[in-house]
């Protein structure tokens, strides 16, 4: 499906943003079901990530899947880049919070701007494997997120993988703790992600994504962390030498809704939206997990240094922020020991 972007005024995309809120056009009685089972709406979706980053291929996923099973009643409009929040990922997710958007897709790290507690999941080293963290999310980690958000009045409707976040800078090497001392390193913010790379003694810097490439080009930065899926999608490869694959943390994005905006909605429509989000993350995840290898050979063959620590090289590096994690565990209790799993 096309991606339904018009160029508006401010004014425009506010009106227009809280037309699709309320639904622009419902039918219903008769005229509905001579046309469709379900009513004729069209949503709005926000994304952070580039139009060919995983968020925006998982929305552009959902939206394929509820148009063609609705009959093209329920359509979804997606905004990759932040464009409705003006590339503020903060403010992307306050206006989901508020009902400016209908649905979004957000990495934890930046759903955290509504409360802190939603990051508990980037713990490092708190997963082993893409497996095994779907697995405790969809058993346990769930309902962690769901009762969260439910307090900012908004809706889960599913999870998929950002991916263990790998690190790659323009210096050297990354083998041993040592090496990290000094880097200049970006990261999206928030406590955790700072607190580590400070334990660390790097010097980690928050900055929004869409200046990252132009930062390590004039050496304002080092270096970056992120999954590979995001690396390559935005060229890091091309600016940067040396990348270190050792999963410190792991990374997903959480599909949502508003609540007053779904609870307005149809049952059926609910039910078709539900259905597909959750048939959307699961692809978005098997896709993230069947290309990241591919990826990691492909920053090789590009020139680029690729070190994968074996298990002694990791000891290191998780005794030296041991204190750290404890630290999180236990700010963010038993709730989400339970959640997560941790033993």
């Amino acid at each position: 499906m096309k991606r339904k972007i018009a160029l508006m005024t401010a004014g425009a995309l506010l009106a227009s943003t809280l037309l699709m809120g309320c639904g622009n056009s419902t039918e219903t009685g008769a005229d509905s079901a001579a046309n469709s089972e379900y009513q004729k709406i069209e949503l709005t979706m926000a994304v952070n990530g580039t139009d060919i980053q995983i968020d925006s291929l998982v929305a552009d996923k959902f939206a394929e899947l509820v148009e063609e099973r609705s009959g093209g009643n329920v359509t979804v409009a997606v905004f990759p880049n932040d464009q409705l929040a003006g590339g503020n990922a903060t403010k992307g997710v306050e206006m989901v919070a508020v009902g400016s958007t209908d649905l979004a897709a957000y990495a934890t790290c930046v759903m955290a701007a509504l409360d802190g507690k939603l990051a508990a999941g980037t713990i490092p080293w708190l997963f082993n494997s893409y497996e095994e963290a779907r697995t405790v999310i969809d058993e346990t980690g769930y309902k962690y997120y769901e009762e969260l958000l439910a307090n900012k009045g908004i809706t889960y409707l599913g999870s998929f993988h950002n991916g263990f976040r790998q690190i790659s800078n323009s210096k050297h090497a990354v083998e041993t703790p040592e090496d990290v001392k000094g880097l200049k390193i970006r990261v999206p913010g928030g406590e955790i992600y700072m607190d580590f790379w400070k334990t660390l003694k790097a010097d980690p810097v928050a900055m929004s994504w869409s200046e990252v490439y132009t930062a390590i080009q004039q050496g304002t930065i080092d270096g970056q962390e992120n999954g590979c899926s995001i690396t390559d999608s935005a060229k890091m490869d091309e600016i940067q030498d040396y990348m270190t694959i050792w999963n410190y943390t792991y990374e997903n994005d959480l599909f949502v809704a508003n609540t007053e905006i779904w609870n307005s909605l149809e049952e059926n429509t609910r039910e078709l939206l539900s259905e597909c989000a959750v048939e959307a993350c699961n692809w978005g995840r098997d896709k993230l997990e069947a290309d990241e290898e591919n990826l990691i050979k492909g920053f090789e063959e590009g020139g680029m240094q690729v070190t994968r620590l074996n298990e002694e090289q990791l000891q290191t590096f998780k005794d030296a922020v041991e204190p750290m994690r404890e630290k999180y565990i236990e700010k963010y209790g038993e709730e989400a020991r339970e959640a997560f799993q941790i033993d």
